[in-house]
């Protein structure tokens, strides 16, 4: 069973950045796509922010196209979300996983603290 392990949040001013790394137990060469999702506050559902394909495709949410960019090393079973230009807005637990999910997939989330 694939175990996700993400790192990497932290607390930053507005307009700063963060780079989000997420590595897996087992091999994710196997998961055509991998995504990154958020989830602002525990009530609210996850939402899928960014994914990419074994072939390097990614797509983005509107909110965060231009700033945030996802990348992926399946020989490391890692992949990672380069945030730009954070606002207050994305304060949230992050988490990746396949797309669709792989319920039994989640791991703990990194927290993700953007201040005004």
């Amino acid at each position: 069973q694939v175990q996700l392990v993400e790192s990497g949040g932290g607390l930053v001013q507005a307009g700063g950045s963060l780079r989000l790394s997420c590595t897996a137990s087992g091999s994710i060469s196997a998961i055509n796509v991998m995504g990154w999702y958020r989830q602002a506050a525990p009530e609210n559902e996850r939402e899928l922010v960014a994914r990419i394909d074994k072939g390097g495709d990614a797509d983005y949410e509107d909110s965060v196209k231009g700033r945030f960019t996802v990348s992926r090393d399946n020989a490391k079973n890692t992949i990672y979300l380069q945030m730009n230009s954070l606002q207050p807005e994305d304060t949230a637990v992050y988490y990746c996983n396949g797309v669709p999910v792989r319920m039994n997939y989640w791991g703990q989330g990194t927290q993700v603290t953007v201040s005004s």
